[in-house]
């Protein structure tokens, strides 16, 4: 799916909402773009209709992801190898899943070059800040940065963006979107709560960067050690963490 997006990627003029609709798979098959109010839903591909529908009441960037993301649809419908890979894998929603899955991975294929990626890891290492950096400098939401940064990073690795849900004196800081490296088994769930006293939750209250040894906040109240980071991306609204699960990260070495 990458390799894909990559390779869609490389031949757009420029990664604006316009250009990434110039690839040679939606022009030849005259596919067009419509904005429209869609309540909860950021967009969909409808191949039939040719149409890429975005909702015209989400944020610019996500609108710009969304788009991305369902230009994944495409190309993954246009790969009948992968296509069948997968229907002989998987079911039922298990597939679905899977399906919007690689489409995020397209997603950030398409918006993140591998130099960047490759830059901001050299920079930062697998961090939070390196998952604000990919946001601002790229561009994009914090899931497409989340997920690139989650497929590129080495090493054992948690990463969410946290941000407050519920209304009125009941919000609650909670992971939005959460993603690990390879190697790690368990990552943070959406809707994760983030407890009052955690470095995540200081973080947002303060609006300071904090780097620390604490502990990944498990919804089932495990508390795996791991260095925490944590960078507030300055709006007031939001979050990004990072959890390093290797020993030596977090024991002082």
């Amino acid at each position: 799916m990458r390799a894909l997006a990559r390779d869609y990627a490389a031949a757009l003029p420029a990664l604006d909402t316009h250009s990434l609709m110039e690839g040679e798979l939606l022009r030849a098959q005259d596919v067009r773009l419509e904005f429209m109010p869609m309540g909860e839903r950021d967009g969909a591909y409808d191949p039939e209709n040719k149409v890429i529908l975005i909702n015209s009441l989400s944020r610019p960037e996500r609108q710009r992801f969304t788009l991305a993301h369902e230009i994944s649809h495409a190309l993954l419908l246009s790969d009948d190898d992968l296509l069948s890979d997968l229907h002989d894998t998987y079911e039922g929603e298990r597939l679905e899943s899977m399906i919007e899955t690689l489409c995020n991975v397209g997603a950030s294929g398409i918006l993140i070059s591998d130099a960047l990626m490759e830059e901001v890891l050299q920079r930062h290492g697998p961090s939070a800040r390196a998952l604000a950096e990919l946001v601002r400098r790229a561009d994009v939401s914090g899931s497409a940065a989340l997920y690139a940064l989650s497929e590129a990073a080495s090493g054992q690795v948690i990463f969410a963006v946290c941000a407050p849900s519920g209304r009125g004196e009941a919000r609650q800081l909670t992971v939005r979107v959460g993603g690990s490296t390879a190697g790690v088994k368990y990552p943070l769930r959406p809707g994760t709560p983030i407890p009052d006293e955690h470095p995540v939750q200081i973080a947002f209250e303060t609006g300071l960067e904090i780097n620390v040894k604490s502990y990944v906040p498990f919804r089932s109240g495990r508390k795996m050690p791991a260095w925490v980071g944590v960078y507030p991306d300055g709006s007031g609204r939001r979050v990004f963490a990072s959890f390093n699960l290797d020993p030596a990260s977090y024991s002082g070495a």
